[in-house]
């Protein structure tokens, strides 16, 4: 970008046009006339006048100079203050279920649709989403804790998401038990987000089913802790009416087994308005992506944008070359073109 420091300045060449059109137009009247014999056609050729053009440029180039002229490089500094979210995901058995849209009737519909990748179990489309969500916040230190009979911290909130996105990639349901303990990630959580110095606490935890492992507190009482030490949970309750469980018979034959939707919606519901959170309810794929949108559109980072302008000074410059012009002309002027009255 380009601008002037006091662009007012230049009004002052309104004085110096002034100026150059009557020093250009002015007739001068001699002090001494005489006889000239000068040929008419060397007459009427106009001369030009070195000393007027190196005074006037100079002067022009000077009221440029003091207007400050300068060129300057535009950066934008953006400081983000990131909050800390830690993910808490079921992977009991029950997440490799299939969420089966209503559309889908046969087998043979079903089986084409699975193929494709359009139908997955509820462990992938859960894994898939919460790595773009993972990728989508940058400036957040976000960690991930898994359950089912018990809670594991298997990455404490951390600004390395792609170790997160590779630990989140290895996980298959059942791989630490089939029943589901939902106040042990609760509690580990809260008990990990309590020591963080983040503006902003936030757990989300995912699940399938309902709380079947007795623990000290219930799940509501643990999240009024996280009330009280500021930490802020969401509950996502996933499973549709009508899902499936894929499996293999005695003859090696896959099989799909109908699955109870099991998760508790009423429990889900107090541990997030217990602790000032919110409950969603991810049906199917779809669901899960309007889920972690709605979820990422409400935890924001606060950002700021001032604007850094790094000028370059061509003002001095320019000053110098002016005078250099003005005195050469006045050298000029006084010397190899000095006229005598």
């Amino acid at each position: 970008m380009f601008e002037f420091a006091c662009p007012w300045v230049l009004l002052l060449l309104a004085v110096w046009a002034a100026v150059l059109v009557y020093d250009l137009f002015r007739k001068r009247e001699p002090s001494l006339k005489v006889a000239s014999a000068v040929p008419f056609r060397f007459a009427r050729k106009r001369r030009i006048d070195v000393v007027k053009l190196l005074l006037h440029t100079g002067s022009l180039v000077l009221i440029v100079a003091l207007a400050g002229p300068r060129f300057g490089d535009e950066r934008t500094l953006v400081r983000a203050q990131g909050i800390d979210i830690i993910l808490a995901l079921d992977l009991s058995g029950s997440m490799g279920s299939l969420d089966v849209p209503d559309a889908v009737e046969d087998r043979g519909k079903l089986e084409k649709q699975i193929a494709a990748g359009s139908i997955r179990s509820r462990l992938e489309i859960a894994k898939t989403e919460l790595t773009r969500f993972v990728e989508g916040r940058p400036n957040d230190r976000i960690g991930l804790i898994v359950f089912a009979p018990m809670a594991y911290s298997l990455v404490p909130p951390t600004l390395d998401h792609s170790w997160l996105i590779g630990q989140l990639e290895r996980l298959q349901p059942g791989m630490i038990g089939d029943s589901t303990n939902i106040a042990a990630p609760l509690a580990s959580g809260i008990h990990r987000l309590q020591a963080s110095s983040a503006p902003r606490r936030v757990m989300v935890l995912f699940t399938d089913g309902r709380n079947n492992v007795e623990d000290r507190l219930t799940p509501e009482q643990t999240a009024g802790l996280g009330k009280e030490a500021g930490v802020i949970v969401h509950t996502v309750g996933i499973g549709s009416r009508q899902a499936l469980f894929r499996g293999q018979d005695a003859w090696g034959r896959t099989v799909y087994q109908p699955v109870v939707n099991d998760f508790d919606e009423a429990a889900l519901k107090a541990i997030a308005a217990g602790s000032g959170g919110q409950y969603f309810h991810a049906a199917d794929a779809d669901g899960m992506a309007q889920v972690m949108k709605a979820i990422n559109q409400l935890e924001t980072t606060n950002f700021e944008q001032p604007k850094l302008v790094e000028f370059r000074e061509q003002g001095p410059r320019l000053a110098v070359l002016a005078l250099l012009l003005i005195l050469l002309g006045w050298g000029i002027g006084h010397t190899w073109k000095l006229r005598l009255p």
